[in-house]
């Protein structure tokens, strides 16, 4: 019994590191998908319109010389 609870812990202390990669990749994705799917609706909703015309130019000082 001891044998197999000492194999046991052992192939489980070594799994950890792939095991948790794997779900810290698979939380990235999700949440990366997330925000793509919220991003351009934000964008939208915050961006003022753009103006169809501009105005006339501004002049430039006169030089003094």
């Amino acid at each position: 019994m001891s044998v197999g609870i000492l194999i046991g812990s052992t192939m489980l202390y070594t799994r950890i590191p792939s095991i948790t990669k794997h779900y810290i990749s698979e939380l990235k994705l999700e949440l990366t998908q997330l925000v793509t799917d919220m991003v351009p609706g934000k964008i939208d909703d915050v961006l003022p319109e753009l103006p169809t015309s501009t105005g006339p130019a501004v002049e430039l000082p006169k030089s003094p010389f």
